[in-house]
């Protein structure tokens, strides 16, 4: 056989089959695994550089999630017909498989290692990112790279409240959550999760479900290794000597400890300063050529003292209590001309979130490899360097702004009405104007502030709070602490930011980062009380005192949106030959108007007026006009015997000169002028469907006038004449 190397592990996962394969494809990685679930494919590799990077204090790792088209049978639709950069969804799955695989490298390993899943072929019904995680992982356990895994994850759904594991294209249109679980062999590495408002017991057994379908699967990769698992390759640990780590501890460990100990982030970076210096000034020499080395150690020994405080005394470095939330305070309607704006700052963490709201048509359109075409609600999330005091260009939004982004937005999808609720497109910027720990949440408290000030009708308003972990020396199993609120320094140098937004009801959206290897129920749980708790608070307290729900009407500066139902068969009546009917409806009444393929129209403008005569328009074509009813049309013709007038494009009628006014008439001029605008009721509908106007008997019926007299001579289409007594017609 060719493929001498060629192997083939299969197991089951959630009634469908999961295939392993390695040693026929990408021989020169590290390592590479075919993943297969079902008819989707996803190749796995795995390299690592053979030196460590230089100067770097930290692990160099890129995780890339690469979605091809062709897995789809698609097409790109670029200029250039092929993948570009990355979609908003790959970057997402990249961090999805980032965090659970990070931790379980050695923490001073430097040698650069680069991880890529490649979507070779997708079924709807089996998710390509969990076989891809799932794929991953397999690779990184086979290789010679160093690494505690592996780890497993699988996706959850709640359909009619009932937990499912990986829930197939049908199921997952129908389920109340989506959640992602990533396990090792004993603790959950990994939680992602949106929802609709869904309770925390409820969360904790869909976490729970999930870990343990996972410890199935990291057995079956564990068999794997066994069998073809290659020796971890040795390295050179960049951790610094001990006594040279000990020595510089106790030189500068007490002036860390009074520089470290207050709530200003710049008064502690100002203390820190000199300290730097002066283990610099004392140590460069014995240092030469690795001062950055110093730096680390400096890094360390702020660790040292963090935790400490935190495990051993339960103090914070800003004094707070363990379960106290940092001053909080929230402001609206900051920026005028805004459809809205909310201000959420808790401590030193400062975010501006700005609604915009816009014609349907204005969704973001999607090109990705799911079903997913479109989405109408949109967040953003940017962090300018200044928000952290610093100062660099900006390049455009990162990985961690997407994903931040991200988040916030899974946290209101689920408030957000329905499009028949309120037809518009919706988007949220969040700018971080100050950055102490927890923006993302920041932005999820500032953009409920600002849809309720825009008037977007939510279901319910949505905060968002962070909840922090240190271990001591037996790790997660042994006499661990959780404190709510986290600020930087305690993310920076503690083991868990795990954030959890949600309504009063329930949870809406989660996302755990670790730096240990995983969690265990136990310390969920905490976690959940103590988000559930803080959550409610910044909600009753702080934000429902600023703006209760949401304001009855929209900004005068947003615009003003109708909609209606008409026969689908009718829209190329509305749209015209070349699209010239609804391009003058939309010139005349200065609005856009959207029509989608099942009928529904929508038409948006500034001035209320405007649309609603817009509406009539699209309605008077696409519903024939019936006898009796009232328009206000637009003279486009002038006869002898009377004036045309159009009461939209393509429907025009005429008013003849004996019923163009209460009063009799000598001249149609005397009377009405080309592109007069002048209200009319339809009197007749012959059977050529041609028809017959009056003028006279609108401002009768609509502005009560009385005529003169009441024998009118009315008209009709083959010229001749015929009497009648107006009010005995009006009397049947």
């Amino acid at each position: 056989m060719f493929f001498k190397n060629f192997k083939v592990w299969e197991t089951e996962l959630a009634g469908r089959k999961l295939v392993l394969e390695t040693g026929k494809m990408a021989g020169l990685a590290n390592a590479a695994v075919m993943a297969r679930y079902g008819d989707t494919n996803v190749l796995c590799t795995v390299t690592a550089s053979a030196k460590p990077r230089e100067g770097v204090d930290f692990f160099p790792l890129s995780v890339d999630y690469e979605e091809k088209m062709y897995s789809v049978g698609r097409i790109p639709g670029s200029f250039q017909r092929r993948e570009g950069r990355a979609s908003e969804k790959a970057i997402l799955t990249s961090r999805c498989i980032d965090r659970p695989i990070r931790p379980l490298f050695p923490k001073d390993l430097r040698n650069d290692c680069t991880v890529v899943a490649t979507v070779m072929s997708v079924d709807p019904d089996c998710s390509p990112e969990i076989t891809a995680m799932i794929g991953v992982s397999a690779a990184i356990a086979i290789s010679d790279i160093p690494w505690d895994g592996p780890i497993s994850g699988v996706n959850v759904g709640l359909v009619d409240g009932q937990i499912v594991i990986n829930p197939t294209l049908e199921q997952r249109g129908k389920s109340d959550l989506v959640l992602t679980v990533a396990s090792t062999a004993d603790l959950v590495a990994m939680i992602e999760a949106g929802g609709n408002e869904i309770d925390d017991d409820t969360m904790f057994d869909a976490i729970m479900a999930g870990h343990e379908e996972n410890k199935k699967i990291v057995k079956f990769i564990q068999g794997i290794v066994d069998e073809v698992g290659k020796p971890k390759f040795a390295y050179e640990s960049s951790d610094p000597d001990p006594e040279i780590m000990a020595e510089i501890e106790a030189f500068c460990i007490e002036d860390v400890k009074k520089a470290l100990d207050t709530d200003d982030k710049l008064v502690r970076d100002e203390a820190l300063r000199p300290i730097y210096e002066a283990v610099h000034e004392k140590y460069d020499e014995r240092f030469e050529g690795e001062e950055a080395k110093l730096d680390e150690i400096m890094y360390l020994v702020q660790k040292h003292v963090v935790r400490a405080w935190l495990k051993d005394e339960h103090k914070r470095v800003d004094g707070r209590g363990i379960d106290e939330i940092r001053p909080l305070n929230a402001e609206i309607d900051l920026l005028a001309r805004a459809h809205g704006s909310g201000m959420f700052t808790r401590g030193q963490t400062q975010v501006l979130s700005v609604a915009t709201l816009a014609p349907v048509s204005d969704a973001q359109q999607l090109d990705g490899l799911d079903e997913q075409t479109e989405k109408r609600y949109i967040h953003h999330y940017n962090f300018p360097s200044y928000s952290v005091g610093e100062t660099k260009p900006s390049r455009g939004p990162g990985r961690r702004e997407i994903g931040h982004g991200a988040l916030a937005e899974k946290a209101l999808l689920p408030v957000i009405p329905s499009v028949e609720e309120f037809p518009y497109a919706i988007r949220v910027v969040s700018e971080v104007l100050s950055s102490n720990g927890s923006t993302s949440q920041g932005s999820v408290c500032g953009s409920t502030l600002a849809l309720m000030a825009a008037g977007v009708p939510i279901k319910a308003p949505v905060a968002g709070i962070s909840c922090g972990l240190i271990t001591g020396d037996k790790g997660v199993y042994g006499d661990f602490m959780t404190m709510v609120d986290i600020q930087g320094l305690e993310d920076f140098y503690g083991d868990m930011d795990f954030k959890v937004a949600g309504t009063k009801n329930g949870i809406t959206a989660i996302q755990m980062d670790l730096k240990v290897h995983g969690l265990t129920p136990e310390i969920i749980k905490e976690a959940f009380a103590k988000t559930h708790k803080a959550r409610n608070y910044i909600l009753d307290e702080i934000m429902l005192p600023v703006i209760s729900e949401p304001r009855a009407e929209l900004s005068k500066y947003a615009p003003k949106m109708l909609t209606t139902k008409i026969d689908p068969e009718k829209i190329g009546d509305v749209i015209g030959k070349q699209g010239k009917v609804i391009q003058k409806i939309q010139a005349e009444c200065d609005c856009k108007i959207d029509i989608e393929e099942d009928g529904n129209v929508f038409i948006s403008g500034l001035d209320i007026d405007n649309a609603k005569r817009a509406l009539l328009m699209v309605e008077t074509i696409a519903k024939d006009p019936e006898i009796g009813a009232v328009y206000n049309g637009v003279v486009t013709r002038l006869m002898s015997f009377g004036a045309f007038v159009e009461i939209a494009p393509g429907k025009e009628g005429l008013v003849h000169i004996s019923r163009l006014d209460v009063k009799h008439v000598d001249k149609v001029e005397d009377v009405v002028n080309v592109g007069d605008s002048v209200l009319v009721k339809v009197i007749e509908i012959d059977d050529q469907g041609r028809l017959n106007l009056s003028r006279r008997d609108a401002l009768i019926e609509v502005k009560g006038l009385v005529p003169e007299n009441d024998e009118e001579e009315a008209p009709r289409r083959d010229g001749g004449k015929r009497r009648f007594n107006n009010n005995r017609r009006r009397d049947r």
